[in-house]
């Protein structure tokens, strides 16, 4: 065999590319291209093409394996002919699917009997193609049991079916189910708002309900647990199971999760009227993907966590302080195939020969839907019969055969609108009909599987004009069964499906009701060649964006995603163990504490309250960190330095009281010896005429973006839009940098800082890293040090730029032997665990003028006890990480202790 080269070296875990290993494809043989997998994209197409191959193989072989849950599910109608099946066992990867519905209903026929239908929905017919995945469903059977029997039976009587049930009581429905999701969210997300009626009842059941979704998510994670093993895919989906990813990694943070919503996700003007926006947020941010059917869904969901919660989108997905949630869009498919093979059997061409001549003569317009609000049916019927008025000629050689399947029939809002339908058709069938013909035949009802088929094939247009629709695959079923008849589909523009099959599709706003109207006038008048281009164009696409297809991706996108989180997790320093930190403390003789200021021994603020601004504008001390650093200082072995980019006027107000602290203010340009006035400790050379011209640009750009302010220093300029509205603020940023870079500063010797949503303009060299050799010999020249500094303990939240401070008092590796890897564990600093090591400087004397009448001094550091922590920021070159301000503060008053025992 061929030398391989280590997994270790391009940074990917072997069992994580175990993991991505399919079926029939040999380790050996992954293995040989592991070495070359260095990107995310090269991986994704390799990973594609194993799996074309191993499908190839597989189907060359003479073989198929039954479907996960059979293949007789459809959204409006069952196939009778075909059966759930158990699969045997495969080496393929499991898939735990985790809704709300089981792909079967169960009904009790004896205390331990039970008899079970498949269920309707699109997300059961989307997977009703996949074999790739050894796949479990676990969901809610849609049947109360309260008895131990009735439980043990149904799981044992599911468990052929490879489904798993999580049992839920009656009022818990009711809260979970009926309340907060089809009550509160499913109205949000597809537009309808929150509920009006009885606004004060509403807000007080909302908490209950609230909690009740809250449990049964962990219901179902309880679940999810019991039958878990390591290697799972867990794939939860929908808007019922929000909660669900972080039930599952609080469990085991290991868990590979992915969630899927199938209706659209509204625009964050709409969700940030949601009570629990920021929990709904934040707890689907733990899964590691998270995928919608199109772009504009995921482009809503990375907003609102930007705009509610103050993250950072990027083209990626989600970050927050490192851990990044993949967003993508994933549109859905059907199984093609089933609808191709069910034209060609015996009783569907039976039937369609009936329809052929029941409607001989006349064009037919099919529409499929569910009896719901945001189908659009009637503004759909309205604008049929707009053409009929405006097209006298068509009256009697056009239907329009509208199938309505009944939903929610027992509450009030639908009974309504089943009322309304009823009388616009009838209104309808009464103004055009005539004693041998109708207009529009309306059932409301499903069809069997062979019966839509059939419907399907003899349609000469299709007609689905949903006012806000997740995908609706009733247009893709509609365009697999059309071979023959080549039908026009007109399709809604507020469909997901618009975005996949736009270019074939007549695209309509259903609520134009002329535009709809003009539309089904174009479809029944187009050329057979038009006809047969765009049918094309839509099957082609059906074809080949299959279910299968679209499962599979999202999986390899998952699986991939837990490969960039491995890598992204090594480059993550750990968590600062205080104990350590602190016992070489208390073992060394001269010790030099650097700190900074804001976010790292500020008072905390309430991040998940975006008004609270005028807080961070005057950030304050933390209120138990005063008494700390007053014992931290009075010690004479210790020397605390707070260095700030912040005015030295905010440093006084906060520090002032503290006798024997140096403070450093402007990234160490200002510099105050305890117990003495501010002086300036300016690189050389230092020139300020800049600052009026970039003072009148930060003032524009103040003016034109709401809550942005500026900040004038004596050395720099700091523009910050954090609490300005996201999207305009980076706008706002990008234009800034456009204009000072070709303007202003174009030939200035200045450097531009970009900070998380601030701009910073000052004047090149001064930076943190940069001031503190000359603040170290200011102190040593004002301490009269004569030993060796021995423990540097330095912690802040430093911009990239500033972060040239841990680097400065990082231990040089040894020559030659001692080579720092990017894979090395930052406990050691990256010397390979060389305790010994140390890193020297001699510093230049204080005044410049004395000569060697100076007194210089050496940083003589012991790896082992040198510690740079960085605040809330884990892409750092500091060794460790500390979470909050709250933890600085603790540390400090252990070191605190430690003095005094």
């Amino acid at each position: 065999m061929k030398n391989i080269r280590s997994c270790e070296e391009i940074g990917i875990l072997q069992h994580d590319l175990d993991e991505l290993q399919k079926s029939d494809m040999h380790a050996d043989d992954y293995k040989n291209t592991s070495a070359i997998l260095r990107t995310r994209l090269e991986r994704l197409l390799k990973e594609r093409e194993l799996r074309k191959s191993s499908r190839t193989q597989f189907d060359g072989n003479g073989g198929g394996t039954d479907n996960t849950i059979g293949n007789n599910n459809h959204k409006t109608g069952t196939d009778p002919d075909e059966e759930l099946r158990i699969r045997p066992p495969t080496n393929r990867q499991r898939l735990l699917v985790v809704a709300n519905r089981l792909p079967v209903s169960a009904t009790r026929k004896g205390d331990a009997s039970w008899q079970l239908e498949m269920s309707v929905g699109g997300l059961v017919s989307a997977l009703l193609g996949i074999t790739e995945f050894e796949t479990r469903w676990i969901g809610w059977a849609g049947v109360n049991v309260t008895d131990e029997i009735g439980k043990k039976s149904l799981t044992q009587a599911l468990a052929d079916k490879r489904c798993i049930p999580v049992f839920l009581d009656e009022d818990l429905v009711n809260l979970y189910y009926n309340g907060y999701c089809n009550n509160i969210l499913w109205p949000l997300f597809h537009y309808l708002g929150l509920p009006q009626e009885d606004r004060l009842a509403t807000t007080r059941s909302f908490q209950s309900q609230f909690d009740a979704y809250k449990k049964a998510n962990q219901l179902f994670a309880d679940v999810v647990n019991q039958h878990y093993i390591e290697g799972d895919v867990i794939w939860c989906h929908d808007y019922h199971l929000m909660f669900l990813p972080k039930c599952l990694k609080e469990h085991n943070s290991k868990m590979k999760v992915g969630w899927f919503l199938h209706t659209p996700f509204p625009s964050s003007e709409i969700h940030r009227t949601l009570p629990s926006r920021s929990e709904l947020l934040r707890a689907v941010l733990v899964a590691d993907l998270v995928g919608f059917h199109t772009y504009d869904y995921a482009r809503h969901f990375v907003s609102a966590c930007t705009r509610i919660l103050g993250l950072e989108g990027t083209p990626d997905g989600v970050e927050d302080q490192g851990k990044l949630t993949r967003v993508a869009a994933f549109p859905i498919g059907i199984d093609p195939g089933r609808f191709i093979r069910a034209i060609q059997l015996p009783q569907i061409k039976d039937h369609i020969k009936e329809l052929e001549e029941r409607f001989a003569g006349r064009k037919v317009m099919l529409g499929v839907d569910r009896l719901d609000m945001i189908k659009g049916i009637p503004q759909k019927i309205l604008a049929f019969e707009k053409f009929l008025e405006e097209n006298p000629d068509w009256h009697d050689k056009v239907v329009l055969l509208q199938i309505a399947v009944p939903t929610r029939t027992d509450v009030p809002e639908y009974q309504k609108l089943t009322c309304q339908v009823h009388e616009i058709v009838g209104r309808i069938n009464g103004r055009f009909g005539s004693l041998t013909t109708v207009p529009i035949h309306h059932l409301d009802r499903s069809l069997d599987f062979h019966g839509l088929c059939a419907l399907y094939a003899i349609t000469d247009v299709a007609l689905i004009t949903s006012l806000r629709d997740g995908m609706n695959l009733v247009s893709y079923e509609f365009v697999a069964c059309q071979a023959s008849k080549k039908g026009v589909l007109i399709l809604s523009e507020f469909a997901g499906a618009a975005q996949s099959l736009g270019a074939g599709a007549i695209l309509v706003n259903p609520w134009n009701i002329t535009e709809v109207a003009s539309s089904i006038a174009y479809a029944l008048n187009m050329p057979a060649e038009e006809r047969e281009k765009r049918h094309h164009h839509n099957f082609v696409h059906v074809t080949s964006h299959t279910s299968q297809e679209w499962a599979e991706t999202f999986v390899s996108e998952l699986n991939d995603t837990i490969v960039e989180a491995q890598l992204r997790i090594r480059q993550i320093p750990p968590l600062l163990e205080t104990n350590e930190a602190v016992d070489r403390y208390l073992d060394s003789t001269n010790r030099l504490l650097i700190l900074g200021f804001n976010s790292t021994l500020t008072e905390p603020v309430d991040t998940g309250r975006r008004f609270d601004q005028f807080k961070e504008m005057e950030p304050r001390l933390h209120p138990e960190a005063k008494e700390a650093l007053k014992r931290l200082c009075d010690d004479p072995k210790t020397t605390v330095v707070i260095l700030s980019g912040s005015h030295h006027s905010v440093l006084d107000k906060n520090f002032g009281e503290l006798n024997n602290i140096w403070l450093a203010a402007e990234h160490g340009v200002f510099l105050r010896a305890p117990n003495k006035k501010w002086t300036r400790n300016m690189p050389p050379h230092l020139h300020m005429d800049w600052l009026d011209s970039v003072k009148h640009v930060f003032e524009y750009f103040t003016e034109r973006t709401p809550r942005s302010q500026f900040e004038l220093r004596e050395t720099s300029l700091v523009w910050n839009y954090k609490y300005a509205d996201i999207e305009f603020g980076r706008l706002q940023a990008k234009d800034m940098l456009q204009h000072l870079c070709t303007g202003p500063i174009s030939n200035a010797s200045l450097e531009v800082v970009q900070g998380g949503r601030s701009v910073e303009v000052r004047a090149t060299g001064i930076t943190k890293g940069a001031g503190i050799k000359r603040i170290l010999g200011q102190v040593i020249h004002y301490k009269d040090t004569r030993e060796p500094i021995d423990y540097v303990l330095c912690v802040g939240h430093f911009l990239p730029k500033d972060e040239d401070l841990y680097t400065f008092f990082e231990p040089e590796p040894e020559p030659r032997t001692l080579v720092r890897s990017s894979l090395s564990s930052p406990v050691n600093g990256g010397s390979n665990g060389s305790p010994g090591h140390k890193k020297s400087h001699a510093f230049p004397p204080a005044n410049r003028n004395s000569g060697s009448n100076g007194k210089p001094s050496i940083l003589d550091l012991n790896t082992n006890n040198y510690f740079s922590c960085a605040v809330k920021r884990k892409r750092s070159s500091a060794r460790y990480l500390v979470t909050s301000s709250a933890d600085v503060v603790s540390l400090l008053k252990s070191m605190a202790d430690v003095l005094s025992e």
